[in-house]
């Protein structure tokens, strides 16, 4: 028998927000992860909301904001403007932030508005460095093997932003820069001021951030992540800063850390600061027209060959950001809004990377 083609809305409702999403999907283990790293930071969201007691407008509480920044990576959400259209009318995204049926939904500018209060308050810093010690608990990570890589993030900028420091060319250009010199001494971009013109291998010069991470061997987990601005020193200083954060970190002063990475770190100076440190260089050897500065002895040892296997597995959390997490080019502007961007999605990689770990260890222990 033909159904008929009628609608007729219950007045009430006994269903909860819960009944409506899976048993089994996988933002449920993903919000248990969370919710966790939040709760134990309630200090620093009780000292974010102080100004609220003298008065105004209440605020978005930061829990929310951060779950529903989460959700914006996950789910490759391109804007706030979207993100919010889609809170309104999607009963996953609302259980996700804790937002009940019936609550009204932030506009975008106020979302984005509170979003820089994360960024004074170091928070999604804070949550970064609370996802990882859930995974050190769980066993996931080593605390001795690292590979240290970087992506070059494209800026929210183009090429006729960037224009001369001290105001001169000749207007009639229209913004064209054919065979003309540029550098950043000179010119600098008045859509972003933070970015820069850099060029890396065989890509064409582009208005460019550079992200840094070090990832952790076992499980490809990244455990430190930070934005730069683009130069060609930046990788192997930022590289040592975060190697000797994992040195202090270490269970052991006598533990034997090693670092991987490619090419583009083989250079005398990075190898001495490694050894200096009591890290072993397990760095591939550049030997194109060049002595290369890690040693054959090294080099000979079957834990260099692990390391150059294992290295590319920060290359997926790379591919991952970019695809996924909108990491290839930003669509923020400013040096600080880029990092906190870019160690978010990062946080995010690992959420998902550990639920899938999860799922994989139960079967096989």
């Amino acid at each position: 028998m033909r159904g008929a083609d009628t609608f007729t809305e219950s007045l009430f409702t006994l269903s909860q927000l819960e009944d409506f999403i899976p048993k089994g999907h996988p933002l449920r283990p993903i919000r248990q992860m969370v919710n966790a790293a939040l709760v134990k930071r309630e200090a620093i969201f009780s000292r974010m909301d102080e100004a609220d007691i003298k008065g105004g407008c209440p605020s978005i509480a930061p829990e929310k904001l951060l779950r529903a920044m989460l959700l914006q990576v996950f789910y490759s959400v391109r804007s706030e403007r979207q993100l919010m259209e889609q809170t309104q009318y999607n009963l996953l995204f609302r259980g996700f932030i804790d937002l009940a049926m019936d609550d009204a939904v932030w506009g975008p500018t106020v979302f984005s508005k509170n979003r820089e209060r994360l960024i004074a308050h170091d928070a999604v810093i804070d949550l970064f460095n609370q996802v990882l010690a859930q995974a050190e608990s769980k066993g996931l990570l080593s605390g001795e093997h690292f590979s240290v890589d970087g992506p070059l993030i494209q800026a929210w900028a183009g090429h006729k932003s960037f224009v001369r420091k001290d105001g001169g060319g000749d207007p009639a250009d229209h913004g064209h820069f054919r065979d003309k010199s540029r550098s950043n001494t000179t010119h600098v971009s008045r859509t972003d001021a933070d970015a820069r013109l850099y060029c890396k291998g065989d890509n064409a010069s582009r208005l460019r951030f550079m992200g840094h991470t070090l990832s952790n061997n076992r499980h490809g987990l990244i455990a430190n992540a930070v934005t730069t601005m683009a130069d060609g020193f930046a990788e192997r200083e930022v590289a040592k800063a975060m190697l000797w954060d994992a040195v202090q970190a270490a269970d052991s002063p006598q533990s034997d850390l090693t670092l991987g990475a490619d090419k583009g770190y083989d250079a005398q100076e990075f190898i001495e600061a490694c050894r200096d440190m009591g890290v072993i260089p397990h760095v591939a050897q550049n030997t194109s027209g060049r002595r290369s500065a890690v040693p054959d002895a090294i080099a000979a040892t079957p834990g260099y060959a692990v390391s150059m296997q294992k290295r590319k597995l920060i290359e997926q959390g790379f591919g991952w950001a970019k695809t996924v997490g909108g990491m290839r080019q930003v669509m923020v502007r400013g040096l600080r809004r880029v990092d906190q961007l870019f160690v978010l999605t990062m946080a995010a990689y690992n959420l998902t990377r550990m639920r899938s770990l999860g799922q994989i260890r139960p079967q096989t222990a």
